[in-house]
């Protein structure tokens, strides 16, 4: 998957380039006050030990290196690109928590009758780690703040990989609930701190536009993985997936050792205490555009969330098709996601203002909600109605979510960027904590309640966008 392509000059790589370096890209005119709903986004000291005639780094260079050159320069003082692998990795590391909720689902079933539990016990493993991933947020948000970005994240990718070790072992659910919930705590690092890297790295609309790239693999990622969830099933037992879970947290810890350099470095880090990061989050959320921006986020990720935790059943039960056409149908919606996603970043690279973009990409995902709700729940079309709605509805996601978070990144200095990363992910998780036994209120399946689920979430999505981002008044520089 190709990233963005440089266009300022605050852009650098914390993965090491590859390949020869391409020529300078100019200054994205106008970059900060399009990249969203919110407006410029807001300066940051910058370093004094940068070439002349060439803007100095945003990040950290080489401790050892010489004045202006370290491993994120090139000796013409330009910006190295941060590269397909830097989008990989980043985008790994932000999908990990989704892939730690979703990739198991299938396996309920067979982790039920292998542990002799029942169907509502086994969903607290579920709760627990969506409980562990907002949790671990607050945790190592702010953490990475006042130390840095890389001991923070190996120490998560280091536990992750521990209490996945202890999933894939236990014998009684009692374990295997804590394993998760340990599990989701030290997975939040990489979502976290994934986005902090991207803030370090990136200003103005770049840092949309490269968030929008790595939030293309973390928005597939609940969505692919009940698909390959499933798939493991065909050749293990469900402790095979938290099997790949462990290799996918190995590797992602060996590429961080290997690869990943320093991007806070500690003259910009936070300091103080437990009370000096209290008053940085409470300024964050006393910033009514930053909170909306976190609002929209949230409610948007609550209307994916309601059509994945609740479409299983309504499409098997009440719509009788089949699991492998189940599979299909979820598949296509990943389409959807990735088409829309993709043609977002191709707007906003020829200047489109992501502030428009959110707006047309609410009011459509309103629209669909609110097709869904009369197409199955007033007109009962069956599936004829269901999954167009619901297709529109997922395309929509790909303008949403990653403009949503990038923007609301582009209005804090990166030191901040930890703290704020951390309370869109907590926004988003607890939001999927709570929608998931909505969608299936009531007892028995039913499309229309979770039309409604979604519908709600894609109403408070845009009232929160519409009263507190005010798109429509353009900030003052």
């Amino acid at each position: 998957m190709p990233g963005p392509t440089p266009e300022t000059a605050d852009e650098q790589s914390p993965i090491p380039p590859t390949g020869p370096p391409p020529a300078a890209a100019p200054h994205a005119e106008g970059g900060a006050s399009d990249a969203g709903a919110t407006g410029a986004a807001r300066s940051h000291p910058a370093r004094t030990d940068a070439p002349a005639g060439h803007p100095a780094p945003t990040g950290a260079g080489s401790a050892g290196a010489p004045a202006g050159l370290g491993p994120d320069l090139r000796p013409d003082g330009s910006r190295a690109g941060i590269g397909r692998a830097g989008v990989a990795v980043l985008g790994g590391l932000v999908a990990l928590g989704p892939l730690t909720t979703d990739l198991y689902l299938p396996a309920l079933p067979a982790l039920t009758a292998d542990l002799h539990s029942t169907p509502a016990a086994a969903q607290l493993t579920l709760t627990f780690s969506m409980l562990g991933i907002a949790a671990g947020q607050l945790v190592f948000g702010p953490l990475s703040d006042r130390l840095g970005r890389r001991r923070p994240l190996l120490a998560g990718l280091a536990a992750y990989a521990l209490a996945t070790l202890v999933c894939l072992t236990a014998t009684s659910l009692p374990v295997l609930v804590a394993g998760r919930f340990v599990q989701g705590m030290a997975g939040a690092a990489g979502l976290v701190i994934g986005r902090a890297i991207a803030r370090d790295r990136y200003d103005g609309v770049a840092v949309v536009r490269f968030l929008a790239s790595i939030g293309l693999i973390s928005g597939l990622a609940p969505i692919l993985a009940p698909m390959l969830g499933a798939q493991l099933l065909r050749a293990t037992s469900w402790r095979g997936t938290f099997g790949a879970l462990l290799a996918l947290g190995v590797l992602l810890l060996l590429i961080a050792v290997a690869a990943l350099r320093e991007t806070l470095p500690p003259h910009r880090r936070h300091g103080g205490g437990l009370g000096a990061t209290l008053r940085a989050i409470g300024g964050l959320l006393r910033d009514t555009r930053f909170l909306g921006l976190v609002l929209t986020s949230t409610f948007a990720f609550g209307a994916l969330f309601g059509y994945i935790s609740g479409s299983s059943f309504v499409l098997q039960h009440v719509y009788g098709v089949s699991p492998q056409t189940y599979s299909l149908l979820f598949g296509l919606n990943s389409v959807a996601i990735v088409g829309v996603s993709q043609l977002n970043g191709r707007l906003l690279a020829h200047r489109f203002p992501a502030r428009g973009l959110m707006t047309a990409g609410l009011a459509v995902c309103a629209a669909a909600a609110t097709a869904l709700v009369l197409l199955t729940g007033v007109w009962d079309l069956g599936l004829a109605g269901f999954c167009p709605a619901v297709f529109v509805m997922m395309g929509s996601m790909g303008v949403v979510l990653p403009n949503s978070a990038a923007t609301a990144l582009t209005m804090v200095d990166p030191p901040s960027a930890g703290s704020a990363s951390a309370l869109l992910g907590l926004g988003t998780f607890l939001c999927g904590a709570v929608v998931a036994p909505l969608s299936s209120a009531g007892g028995e399946p039913s499309a229309l309640v979770l039309g409604v689920v979604v519908l709600t979430c894609a109403l408070l999505s845009c009232a929160a966008y519409l009263l507190l981002c005010r798109p429509w008044a353009r900030p003052a520089a």
